[in-house]
């Protein structure tokens, strides 16, 4: 019997190891936001799901669903959490007319919630090790939504040994 090795990515695999055998875990978190923007961790859930997934040596990705959202990497601090928010506020007001965004003109308000979605990015990547978010001292995971007052859902893949 021929012995077959898969290669991606640059590691190895031996299929035939059980303890080499890569395990995926995918869920989508739902959140349902009341207001137009809001912060909200997400950092606990992640977590319980990468231990969950029993992947002692992986990645996990963790998206945005809606382009009108982010998943974001930053100190879990309110005044920070404020500052995004004007900060985010002056490059891209909201404004419901089709006076200062083109994309109002469609019949739709959120123009600037996909300006701030494209600040902000659309998904994190973050080291397993020892089955455990591999996070410096002060990162927290959060979602943040520019465009709430319905539900909306979150990917948490996670890959890995």
């Amino acid at each position: 019997m021929e012995k077959i090795v898969f290669v991606a990515f640059g590691f190895c695999c031996d299929p035939l190891k059980e303890e080499s055998l890569m395990k995926t875990l995918t869920q989508e978190l739902w959140v349902d936001i009341p207001q137009r923007r809001q912060i909200v961790s997400i950092h606990r859930e992640v977590e319980e799901l990468v231990t969950q997934s029993g992947v002692v040596d992986g990645l996990v990705l963790v998206n945005a669903m809606h382009i009108t959202a982010s998943v974001f990497i930053n100190d879990n601090e309110q005044g920070l959490h404020r500052d995004y928010d004007k900060w985010l506020e002056e490059l891209a007001p909201f404004d419901p007319s089709p006076d200062q965004y083109h994309h109002n003109r469609t019949g739709e308000d959120n123009a600037d919630a996909h300006h701030k979605r494209q600040i902000m990015g659309r998904e994190v990547v973050v080291a397993i090790t020892e089955n455990r978010l591999h996070l410096g001292p002060w990162e927290h995971i959060f979602y943040y939504e520019f465009d709430g007052r319905r539900r909306k859902r979150i990917l948490v893949k996670i890959i890995g040994e």
